[in-house]
């Protein structure tokens, strides 16, 4: 079989934890290029070792973060670009799909759905999870968010690709499966929060109509994120409404971790509006 025309970008800090699992699935594609932001556990030797590019990535703070820095920046020789990250694992079946799916498509973009694992279990209900992470290379960019630090994140996170032209979905999931623990989980999600009250208080002044190019779910999640009721909200769909009590102690603890993450949110919005 001939190479998936498809360039893996794999943005990492220290991962190396995960990174072996992750590349070692990789070889069907056309190219695998590592975006490292000065890694020191050994993450750049791990890609080398894989056949990885390794390029390396200094955010000075402001546009453009890691995503974007790469489209604008490298020279791409396929398509396609699929950016994965390094706790993400693709499997045979997504192989499988993507090369029935790619030749002849009109789509410029395809959504990706992701299996969690969480506490050395998989976790089949809760809330799904999914990104437009798979585009052609002169589709789009990933929104413009004039970020001067806010947080320590160098790559954008919840941000989404804006892309011109129709969408489809891959239907085989990829595992998103990290082994650097809780401590890193909670961690990871205390500077996402920070993020994005940051992010939502930008947009509440909506400086260059950035509100007006959210999707509709996008607005909705920004005018409830400061309501006592999104966290206890968000808890009870995904743990009730869709199940995640069927996953067990992993289920359970997983939703309570996301209603933390969505009730500190809450309380540092409240925090600022005090200052």
């Amino acid at each position: 079989m001939s190479a998936l025309p498809v360039t893996v970008v794999v943005p990492t800090r220290n991962e190396a934890k995960n990174l072996p699992q992750c590349l070692s699935r990789l070889g069907d594609f056309a190219h695998i290029w590592v975006v490292d932001s000065g890694s020191t556990d050994g993450t750049q030797d791990i890609a080398r070792q894989h056949g990885a590019r390794v390029i390396d990535f200094d955010w000075p703070g402001g546009y453009p973060k890691k995503r974007n820095w790469v489209l604008l920046n490298e020279v791409f020789d396929t398509p396609w670009v699929l950016f994965l990250d390094g706790d993400e694992q693709v499997s045979a079946e997504f192989l499988h799909e993507l090369t029935s799916a790619l030749p002849d498509t009109e789509n410029v973009g395809f959504w990706l759905n992701y299996t969690t694992h969480f506490m050395g279990k998989v976790l089949k209900h809760g809330l799904p999870q999914r990104k437009l992470a798979l585009f052609r290379v002169d589709a789009g960019l990933y929104e413009r968010i004039e970020d001067p630090g806010w947080s320590k994140l160098d790559m954008e996170v919840h941000e989404h690709p804006q892309l011109d032209g129709p969408v489809g979905e891959i239907i085989a999931r990829i595992d998103h499966l990290d082994f650097r623990g809780i401590e890193h989980f909670i961690a990871r999600h205390n500077s996402y929060s920070t993020w994005e009250v940051h992010r939502r208080a930008q947009l509440m002044a909506d400086t260059g109509g950035a509100w007006a190019r959210l999707t509709k779910r996008q607005k909705t999640k920004y005018r409830a994120l400061d309501k006592w009721w999104f966290a206890p909200a968000y808890f009870l769909g995904t743990y009730i409404a869709k199940r995640g009590f069927m996953d067990g102690a992993a289920g359970l603890h997983y939703a309570l971790m996301k209603f933390a993450y969505f009730h500190d949110i809450k309380l540092k919005i409240d925090e600022r509006a005090a200052q």
